[in-house]
């Protein structure tokens, strides 16, 4: 699942213009980094978290308007429940680039909901309803199974609220599962692809979330695509731009538990993404773990983006791993 500009830029004046406007823009500030130099937490069971991604993958495509769409977000809200967190669905109807309306869910799973000193976890949950970037042009206007785009990012938090069930954490967490991301233009549609078709449910989430309830996150981590197969995990640079210093603390965690080589220290490009709404318009300081491919000819977002072959045959058990212990350490260094 990504959103609307997908390539990553790396020409020298992107890079100098995006440099010189975080010299100039105001930002967000997280709090001061203070992950542990050694491991902590509990072990992360990535058997658990590829289950977590099957169950989803077992209700077909979870395509907006759909009764698959319907039945998995009934089934996350019952499985954070069963952890003991409490759920609040936000149902709003969103309208599609093409005129559509979409009966969307927003999901919000908190733990130690009476705790103020909060961090947010986030990924989207929805399918895309176009395979736009498959290899194969007959297979343009079939869904996404979304293994990797959608649901692997919903699996590691699920697995992390697992985890706290059965451990403590001081911090407050709100698990939040995006709705509409990928609704986005597809390739093959004559209509403009200005950059707003992507990201519904976190636009909307952005622009009702209390203010008091924004005040409360420390900053924010989204989940996207975090389960393929050979993924590595680039500094993004829109994450840089508004909570550097989340990313430091996150890839400072990898490197302290071992799983360095999925987080290499290099930028990569600028998505938009679930993240920016957050960012732009909640206040909210939140970076975006989402993998880069650099040598992939089909798409820097790995050769099963947005294609039919975006299933769980490859998923990673390796890369859920990296990815959820790395979240364990930052959550128990806080």
């Amino acid at each position: 699942m990504r959103t609307i500009r997908r390539l990553p830029t790396y020409s020298f004046f992107v890079f100098i213009f995006l440099f010189l406007l975080s010299s100039c823009g105001s930002r967000k500030q997280a709090t001061e980094e203070s992950t542990n130099f050694t491991p902590t937490g509990p072990v992360f069971n990535a058997d658990s978290a590829y289950a977590f991604c099957q169950a989803q993958c077992d209700f077909g495509p979870r395509v907006m308007n759909s009764d698959n769409h319907e039945m998995c977000g009934a089934w996350i809200m019952k499985k954070f429940e069963g952890y003991g967190l409490t759920v609040t669905p936000q149902r709003t109807a969103l309208r599609g680039f093409n005129g559509t309306f979409l009966k969307g869910t927003n999901i919000t799973a908190s733990y130690l909901p009476e705790q103020n000193d909060r961090i947010l976890l986030c990924a989207h949950w929805d399918s895309r309803p176009w395979a736009d970037n498959d290899p194969d042009e007959a297979n343009w206007k079939k869904p996404v199974p979304a293994a990797n785009d959608g649901a692997s990012g919903v699996a590691v938090m699920l697995e992390i609220a697992r985890l706290l069930a059965n451990d403590s954490l001081r911090l407050g967490v709100d698990f939040v599962c995006f709705d509409a991301e990928d609704w986005g233009v597809p390739q093959w549609s004559d209509a403009e692809d200005r950059g707003d078709s992507w990201a519904l449910g976190a636009q909307h989430w952005a622009a009702h979330v209390d203010k008091k309830t924004a005040k409360s996150y420390r900053f924010g981590i989204l989940l996207d695509m975090v389960g393929g197969e050979g993924a590595h995990f680039y500094q993004e640079q829109m994450s840089l731009y508004y909570a550097r210093n989340v990313v430091d603390k996150v890839w400072k965690a990898a490197q302290v538990i071992g799983f360095g080589s999925f987080f290499p220290k290099d930028a990569g490009g600028g998505i938009t993404d679930d993240h920016i709404p957050v960012n732009k318009v909640a206040k909210i300081p939140c970076i975006d773990i989402i993998p880069y491919y650099p040598d992939c000819q089909q798409s820097s977002f790995g050769p099963t983006w947005h294609t039919i072959h975006d299933d769980m045959e490859h998923i990673d058990k390796n890369t859920l791993q990296a990815v959820g212990q790395t979240l364990v350490q930052v959550l128990f260094s806080e």
